[in-house]
């Protein structure tokens, strides 16, 4: 069935009844562009989230037999297990151990390796109740190669950092084209007052899509907002802006304080378990990651590494010589922005509220796929199908809107747009390339006329 010509305005069109001044139709034109030309950024975005979200079940799949140990009882003292790791990474340097508090989960012993780069590692596994190495991979912070591989493709497509520009331009537009969509809904129905998060059951042909596009877009709102504010956090340029706000703010988590008086003590493998039980006994229970010094002078790291909630993230700097806590950094004595910053990055990868959030993430992000295809119908589905006016596409809102906009918006907009396009700068430049193409094609479309 094809749909009317775009040049025939539906009945229910709100474009036949606005007021002679209003944002709507600058937000209309705005979400158009913004959806044709960002959404193939926001496809592979949501997509490599959508297969980052399953990276805990994959490791499951694929590293099962080292990750997790069918044996039970007491396990060994740490010093066995890391000799036995050290016989099965004999070229390697121990950089730390993290202890699990999982019974069936076994013991990650971590080595720095020559022919790995600085942010790799090389990482035994070993059966805590037998200290027999059950395996080893290549690791990038703790995660396994396929979660590394996800990771990558989800930041920056695998192309190093020039690829993680794509990732945050998708981040800096999410909230832009989601909140525009918010407004554009609500305007319709309140001109027709009909629900706002139920699709129109007796619609047809483009206006179904719309209904549907308009009705998704609405349920997942709140998650695509998080999911702009929390990929914006860690991005590169508004990452940057973000963080130097934080410290202009003293809002950054205070740094754990390693200093010891003297010469630390050769690390042997005994000193693991006065580490470790020092750590216990100030309190830092759960899943333990023990970080050796790395320069004569400093203390050991006993870090919480607990990122599901109710979270454990408490750090102490540890003296295994005497057998004493030295410093401490709690997680409930950091600024409030530093917690929210904290809390709000594990839950945008899935690992704050376990399985649930992992089910969440997959939702959100097939909810927007779907509506970038939803998007992309309406667009075909709009475009002119007379025998004397057919066109492959449906064309973009009329221009001129910038004439319809009220004084209370003009005034303070060159103000918003220069704060937003500092703290957003990917945002900003290509905001500014889009004011450029628009113009472009319009100059070509008057010459054409004329």
């Amino acid at each position: 069935m094809s749909a009317p010509p775009v040049d025939d305005a539906p009945v229910d069109d709100p474009r036949t009844d606005e007021p002679r001044l209003s944002v709507v139709p600058l937000l209309r034109r705005l979400h158009f562009y913004a959806g044709v030309l960002i959404a193939p950024f926001l496809v592979v975005a949501a997509f490599s989230g959508l297969l980052y979200a399953l990276a805990p079940q994959l490791d499951d799949l694929l590293y099962g037999d080292v990750l997790t140990t069918t044996n039970t009882g007491t396990p060994r003292p740490l010093a066995e297990q890391v000799r036995a790791a050290q016989e099965a990474v004999p070229d390697g340097r121990v950089t730390g151990v993290l202890v699990p508090d999982d019974p069936s989960a076994t013991t990650q012993v971590v080595f720095s390796v020559p022919d790995l780069d600085e942010e790799y590692a090389r990482t035994a596994y070993v059966d805590p109740y037998t200290a027999r190495v059950q395996g080893h991979l290549t690791t990038w912070f703790g995660s396994t190669p396929v979660t590394t591989w996800l990771d990558g493709l989800h930041r920056h497509l695998q192309l190093g950092e020039p690829g993680r520009v794509y990732s945050e331009l998708a981040a800096s537009w999410l909230w832009v084209v989601s909140l525009a969509g918010l407004v554009l809904w609500l305007t319709r129905r309140r001109a027709k007052r009909r629900a706002l998060l139920v699709p129109e059951k007796r619609a047809k042909g483009v206006r179904k899509t719309r209904s549907w596009h308009a009705v998704i877009g609405t349920w997942t709102l709140l998650g695509a907002l998080f999911l702009s504010a929390t990929g914006l956090t860690w991005s590169t340029y508004a990452g940057e802006n973000f963080s130097a706000a934080l410290e202009a703010l003293d809002a950054k988590a205070p740094p754990l304080d390693t200093r010891l008086p003297g010469a630390t003590r050769d690390t042997v493998p005994a000193t693991f378990d006065q580490a470790l039980a020092t750590a216990r006994q100030a309190g830092l229970d759960g899943p333990l990651q023990l970080t050796v010094p790395a320069k004569p002078g400093t203390a050991w790291t006993a870090a919480q590494v607990d990122n599901t909630w109710p979270v454990r993230l408490d750090k102490a700097a540890v003296d295994p010589a005497t057998t004493t806590v030295t410093a401490r950094a709690d997680f409930a004595d950091r600024p409030l922005l530093s917690k929210l910053s904290s809390l709000g990055v594990q839950a945008h990868m899935g690992r704050l509220f376990g399985a649930a959030n992992q089910v969440v993430l997959f939702l959100l992000a097939a909810g927007i796929l779907t509506l970038i295809v939803l998007g992309y119908r309406m667009w075909w589905q709009r475009r002119p199908t007379r025998a004397d006016r057919r066109a492959p596409l449906g064309t973009p809102p009329a221009r001129g809107t910038w004439q319809h906009l009220p004084l209370w918006f003009v005034v303070p907009a060159p103000l918003v747009l220069i704060a937003v396009g500092w703290a957003i700068p990917l945002l900003g430049l290509s905001l500014v390339a889009f004011l450029l193409l628009d113009a472009a094609l319009g100059f070509a479309r008057n010459r054409k006329s004329a």
